[in-house]
């Protein structure tokens, strides 16, 4: 009976097509929780509800700047009396323990009311921000002066500060590449300093002081409070997309070459499925007809009695092993989103053929889910925690481009020997395959590289192994080791930060700017000070550990014997160490 109910593939139906009507959404709550209105004795989390060691992180209290001068003034009262601080953001969306403060004596600042766009220069073709102000914002202030930012995230609720911290990016291998701060001309930032500067000092920096500059590019959060960035724009242009759908046999051959002849492209693989979905896209004359829109259908306003349907349905799928039901699921779910085109519309309202034509701004983020007023969370963003919906982890990380062949090759050999162990990422659209591009930044991108953002189930009991568990972690294990691949900032597991640092061939640059900015290490933390080398222990070990990604297992503990699950060499990467079910 679990099984006939877990098959049941009307609610995928019922998810798809409500988010293409639904425009009313309740936006995600603070990540910040304090217990009184004097703002102490608080709490963060991120925007998923759940770090990846589940812990919950504490502050002794919060503040919201509204200004430089504020904050000038709150650096300084926490550098003259030595309190660990660390940034927040209004969506918090990092998935690692960046947020987080040492311990409950920390404070928190966050940018939510830095939100203001400071200044728009349309003759040098560059806007001044805020470090709160929002992906969203920037695309429309931008394009309300017929200018663009190229190249950026495909979720605009992220804000400049956060984007600059963790180095995000969009998709390309044209221009400056496609992480945003690559296009960041100067940036002030406030650090803790000695009396003489009155505790804290603002720190302006571009090209003129190339070694800070290349630091605060990618910083992590730990060098001060970024106040203000500049960014570089160009004037506004047009885009025309295409999806196409192929087979996978040639994935490994075409992937290069297909980054190199299309500006924005990327491709969705579904590899149990042995389809890619190749993002045919590109600039077309300013004056091409055409004013597509990009409301991306996972990023909608969803029915929350729907999203709760799909996660029980998910839930029973795991518990029952119902390996076919996942694959009917993904299969039907990854249809539907083609067939809709993924949330295009060629005039905001329908679609009726490729190519989707429309204006930059229109077309290059979206996130709908949180742009509406409260509606008593009837609909959501999919992943809100307060509501019984989307539950996951991710692994996100950058392989170099000269290995990025053997490396689609190693998973297809995975699918081969089990071909239904994928399904499971392919109910959350498949692995997004990203181009990213050597960057200055000293913790910024190495070289050329494929961006594989792999996402798929967690449970809420953290001893439940999910289907499959061993080849998911096989693949991150085969990508952050075999091919030194480089994990994104803001997302990933434990076991993908292990010995990162020897991967930047500039850490020791970045860790002198860092030692020059906070010698006290004010604004770093146990997570920040292991993931810099500074100190040992990203892993943690314990009963159950590489379930969560929290360890690489290297005994039968670290996986759950009870329910079958124990630690064994990889099925082609005898090197990689998982959980199998035995």
């Amino acid at each position: 009976m679990l099984k006939d109910l877990s098959q049941k593939p009307l609610i995928s139906i019922l998810v798809l097509i409500f988010s293409t009507v639904i425009v009313l959404s309740t936006p995600p709550e603070d990540p910040i929780k304090c217990s009184n209105s004097q703002n102490t004795t608080c709490t963060i989390t991120n925007s998923y509800g759940m770090f990846p060691d589940r812990t919950i992180c504490q502050a002794s209290q919060v503040f919201y700047p509204t200004s430089e001068q504020e904050l000038v003034s709150m650096v300084a009262s926490a550098s003259r009396e030595k309190i660990k601080v660390k940034v927040a953001t209004r969506y918090s969306h990092s998935v690692p323990k960046l947020v987080c403060p040492e311990d409950s004596n920390g404070i928190l600042i966050s940018t939510k009311y830095l939100n203001k766009v400071v200044k728009i220069d349309v003759e040098e073709k560059t806007i001044t921000l805020e470090s709160g102000v929002t992906l969203k914002q920037i695309i429309n202030e931008a394009s309300k002066n017929g200018l663009a930012l190229p190249y950026t995230p495909y979720w605009y609720g992220l804000t400049i500060g956060g984007m600059i911290g963790t180095g995000a990016h969009g998709s390309t291998l044209s221009g400056k590449g496609s992480a945003v701060h690559d296009y960041v001309v100067e940036i002030r930032i406030v650090r803790p300093s000695d009396s003489d500067d009155g505790y804290a000092k603002v720190e302006i920096l571009n090209e003129q002081n190339n070694e800070d500059f290349n630091a605060a590019k990618v910083s992590l959060g730990v060098l001060g409070v970024i106040s203000q960035v500049t960014l570089k724009l160009e004037p506004i242009f047009k885009r025309s997309i295409t999806y196409v759908a192929k087979s996978d046999s040639d994935l490994g051959d075409q992937v290069v070459s297909f980054g190199h002849e299309h500006e924005f492209a990327d491709i969705s693989w579904y590899p149990s499925q042995h389809k890619a979905m190749y993002r045919v896209d590109d600039r077309v004359p300013i004056n091409t007809s055409g004013n597509g829109l990009y409301d991306f259908i996972p990023f909608r306003p969803t029915p929350s009695i729907a999203l709760a349907a799909i996660r029980i349905t998910e839930d029973l799928d795991e518990f029952t092993g119902n390996v076919d039901g996942k694959c009917r699921v993904a299969k039907l779910t990854t249809n539907i989103l083609f067939k809709s085109a993924y949330g295009l519309t060629n005039n905001g309202i329908i679609f009726t053929g490729y190519p989707v034509i429309g204006f930059h701004n229109r077309l290059q983020s979206s996130g709908s889910c949180l742009d509406s007023h409260q509606d008593a969370k009837i609909t959501t963003c999919a992943w809100d925690s307060r509501i019984k919906g989307e539950f996951f982890q991710q692994s996100t990380f950058r392989v170099s481009l000269s290995k990025v062949k053997n490396f689609i090759e190693d998973i297809q050999k995975l699918v081969q020997l089990v071909p239904k162990g994928l399904c499971g990422i392919e109910q959350y659209n498949g692995i997004l395959m990203r181009y990213v591009t050597a960057s200055s930044a000293y913790l910024g991108n190495q070289e050329d590289a494929l961006d594989f953002d792999i996402t798929y189930y967690r449970s809420k009991d953290p001893m439940a192994p999910r289907l499959y568990e061993d080849i998911l972690e096989e693949i991150e294990q085969i990508g952050i080791f075999k091919y030194g691949g480089l994990p994104h900032w803001g997302k990933n597991r434990n076991v993908a930060f292990e010995g990162v640092f020897k991967k930047y061939k500039d850490i020791e640059k970045f860790l002198k700017v860092k030692e020059k900015y906070d010698s006290q290490g004010l604004f770093s933390s146990t997570w920040t000070d292991q993931v810099l080398g500074i100190k040992e222990g990203v892993t943690i070990l314990k009963n159950g550990c590489a379930l969560e990604g929290l360890c690489i297992c290297s005994q039968d503990s670290h996986c759950n014997p009870s329910k079958g699950y124990f630690c064994r060499p990889g099925k082609i990467y005898k090197d990689a160490r998982v959980c199998s079910r035995v």
